[in-house]
């Protein structure tokens, strides 16, 4: 396990000794910690089109909704035969998560859904699986007859992204390919919302199913949502199922207000914390905020300048290490903000995959504090029971930081881990 962020004091356990992977399932071996996900798996392709394309076929802007298959394969070889597509990666809000925490932790990941049985040389199933983390374990995943998702993700000139779903077998993970034992071990469950977009799929039963066993297990679940017209076509489902099971829930600002009638982020997060744990909200040129509980005997106060914004001294207590609500005697509720590292890339080249990446730096943080707690029982850090490993405050920066290595490349997922030494940081940050 590496641990997560850029410190400057030596943690005392060892980074998992390199050595070669074995077609066993690691997931199981002793001292392992991984996360799980269900996914709609998806390849994303990407292609620049002009504002009036999406007028033409009626396309509301900036948001996700399904389109026929034969609709998809006019639009992708009109684009194809001119040389128009941009790019193919495999996608999913899940399986980009899923990915990026394996790639930042160094450490296994399992993700559930169904892919196509025929997997060819060149296809589809074959680039996604080539394209994905090797600690990324795809053997529980459904075998299916028919061909994968595709998301046409359209890029117009602001770089706002608009997404085209052609289902293929994306839905067809079933209750039956979802493992208890897997889940039962896990660090976290991660699901999105798009798996309820249509409550007659099996994969939305399988969800129902998974978020059971998490809660029975207790397992925290982290709930990302997907786009803010869907937030909106499932706000009543949602507004019910969220108390329910979700630990984590992350978000934009769009997200958000359709969710809560609030614009004001802080405000907004404030009104989420009432029914979740934890909750990431990402404000894309504005960075992002993290709201969290903890109880008020384990609050720190911050080192840093205190901020006003919609709240007094919002960050007053934003050294806190998030907590459970079902371990907190007296819940206090806390938040961070961070504007865009560096200010954000100089050319951003889009902004897909954003959101994904600053979440698994918090699943990150998450497993490091199980590995830890595993580990290391009698340490101070574990003087309660504790949701993350690191600070709200340090989570921030990190989340911060992965975010931009997306934003920095044309690619939804990391391409590398993050710098042993970052660039522009003084000698004396590394010194022992």
């Amino acid at each position: 396990m590496k641990f997560p962020g850029r410190r400057n004091t030596k943690h005392y356990f060892p980074v998992e000794d390199k050595q070669r992977s074995s077609f066993d399932d690691e997931i199981f071996r002793p001292g392992n910690v991984f996360v799980v996900g269900i996914d709609q798996l998806l390849v994303d392709i990407e292609i620049k089109v002009e504002e009036d394309f999406l007028k033409r076929h009626e396309f509301k802007k900036g948001e996700s909704f399904i389109i026929d298959d034969d609709l998809a394969d006019s639009i992708y070889w009109h684009y194809k035969k001119n040389h128009e597509i941009t790019g193919e990666f495999p996608g999913g809000a899940v399986g980009n998560t899923l990915h990026n925490y394996s790639i930042l932790s160094d450490c296994p990941s399992v993700a559930l859904g169904a892919i196509n049985k025929n997997i060819e040389v060149g296809d589809y199933a074959y680039k996604y699986i080539c394209n994905t983390s090797s600690k990324v374990n795809l053997s529980y995943l459904r075998p299916c007859p028919r061909p994968m998702g595709r998301a046409l993700c359209f890029i117009t000139p602001d770089s706002e992204r608009t997404f085209a779903i052609s289902k293929g077998c994306m839905n067809d993970l079933t209750p039956d390919y979802v493992p208890s034992e897997v889940i039962q071990r896990a660090s976290a469950l991660l699901v999105s919302a798009y798996t309820f977009r249509d409550e007659s799929s099996p994969i939305f039963q399988s969800t129902l199913k998974a978020v059971e066993l998490a809660k029975s297990f207790k397992v925290p679940v982290v709930l990302t949502l997907g786009t803010s017209g869907l937030v909106g076509e499932k706000k009543e489902f949602l507004l019910d199922f969220i108390p329910k099971y979700v630990s984590v829930l992350a978000m934009n600002e769009a997200e958000a207000l359709t969710l809560t009638g609030i614009s004001d982020p802080l405000h907004a997060a404030e009104k989420v914390l009432d029914l979740v744990d934890m909750v990431l909200l990402t404000v894309g040129a504005k960075g992002l905020y993290i709201g969290a509980l903890v109880d008020e005997s384990l609050s720190r106060l911050t080192k840093e300048p205190l901020h006003t914004k919609s709240i007094v001294e919002y960050n007053k207590f934003e050294y806190s290490r998030a907590q459970r609500r079902i371990d907190i005697k007296n819940p206090k509720k806390v938040y961070t903000h961070i504007n865009p590292f560096r200010g954000g890339p100089v050319m951003i080249q889009n902004t897909n995959g954003a959101g994904d990446a600053a979440l698994s730096a918090v699943l990150h943080d998450i497993s490091a504090n199980v590995y830890h707690r595993n580990k290391v029982p009698n340490s101070p850090k574990h003087v309660a029971d504790f949701l993350t490993y690191s600070s709200i405050s340090q989570i921030s920066k990190y989340a911060n930081r992965v975010s931009y290595e997306v934003l920095s490349q044309n690619s939804p997922r990391l391409l590398r881990g993050l710098p042993e030494r970052e660039d522009g940081l003084e000698e004396a940050y590394w010194e022992k």
